[in-house]
């Protein structure tokens, strides 16, 4: 398959661009620095945080998926998510391109936005833990970084493509399981982690999986 990654410099991108490239689909990168890819595939430099709409539509002409592990690492980033989506999704639309697959976050679902600002207070898939005490201090410690996937996720859902959100909850640096569970539309009960490297496995899954088009989907342990 032609799969063009977005921010394949990054946590979960990285890991996207590894299991690709292993399991031998052709790879587009859409990235700030190249020089920190090391793998034979496209490159295409951009800055999401300024996006190039022309650039990014001739990364995507011909690809069978787009998959973006856009998000912000630092305050100073706030707001790539929603702006390089929108540039992401503008692109894909002037391409002809249709299949897109995102990272968001799992209490987004219940964190308002401009189109959906009286979200459920509660997520169906969560426990007592997370209803009660997790949900409440993430959003707190990361409100500004959850606006902006927020919009991104509002973006996302009135774009028209085969889109797929996929929700994990707290990320880590462990190895790929493969071990890991999922919910359509609705969080993992029970599920407090997973690893950026399952995150990538399950978003690389996603591309094949009709069941996903246009639903987002909990992943956790």
């Amino acid at each position: 398959m032609r799969l063009v990654i977005v921010a394949a410099t990054g946590g979960i991108g990285r890991e996207m661009l590894r299991q690709a490239s292993a399991a031998g689909h052709d790879v587009t990168v859409v990235v700030r620095n190249p020089d920190k890819i090391r793998e034979s595939v496209r490159i295409v430099r951009a800055d999401l945080a300024r996006p190039d709409v022309p650039a990014l539509a001739e990364a995507v002409q011909g690809a069978d998926a787009i998959l973006s592990g856009l998000g912000a690492r630092s305050h100073a980033e706030a707001g790539v998510a929603e702006r390089g989506t929108r540039a992401i999704i503008e692109a894909a639309q002037k391409a002809g391109a249709t299949r897109l697959v995102v990272v968001s976050a799992a209490p987004m679902g219940t964190f308002p936005s401009p189109e959906r600002p009286h979200p459920p207070r509660h997520d169906p898939g969560d426990g007592f833990f997370m209803r009660h005490l997790g949900a409440r201090f993430a959003k707190a410690m990361f409100r500004t970084h959850y606006a902006d996937l927020a919009r991104m996720e509002d973006a996302v859902f009135a774009s028209g493509l085969d889109w797929t959100v996929s929700r994990p909850p707290r990320l880590t640096d462990k190895p790929f399981t493969g071990r890991y569970r999922t919910a359509i539309d609705r969080n993992v009960r029970g599920g407090t982690s997973i690893s950026r490297a399952d995150v990538a496995h399950q978003m690389l899954h996603c591309v094949t999986d009709p069941a996903t088009v246009r639903h987002t989907v909990g992943v956790a342990y």
